[in-house]
């Protein structure tokens, strides 16, 4: 079924940006504890509310798929969006690490 594909899809992606987030709030944990400024602190609680978002996100995925089991477009939706977090997320790993 295409909507079980969706959902698997959109679970991988949450999946991939928890790791992303993980090394960012490691990174910014780290630069906070040697700077002590509120762009960081700011960054740091960025970080940890997107991870908290995307645990949370997963979770649904796993024990209420009956929630975007309804309508296609939902699953659809869900999966543009997860997939254009991932783009931003993959970018702003990529020049904190760098």
């Amino acid at each position: 079924m295409a909507m079980d594909t969706q959902i698997v899809a959109a679970s991988a992606l949450s999946g991939v940006n928890i790791l992303l987030l993980a090394a960012l709030t490691a990174v910014w944990i780290r630069n906070y504890r040697t700077f002590r400024t509120s762009l960081v602190l700011g960054l740091l609680a960025f970080a940890v509310v997107m991870l908290v978002e995307n645990a949370v996100a997963l979770y649904f995925f796993f024990t209420m798929q009956s929630l975007y089991s309804g309508d296609p477009h939902v699953q659809q939706a869900v999966l543009v969006l997860r997939g254009l977090q991932l783009v931003a997320l993959a970018f702003l790993t990529y020049v904190t690490v760098r």
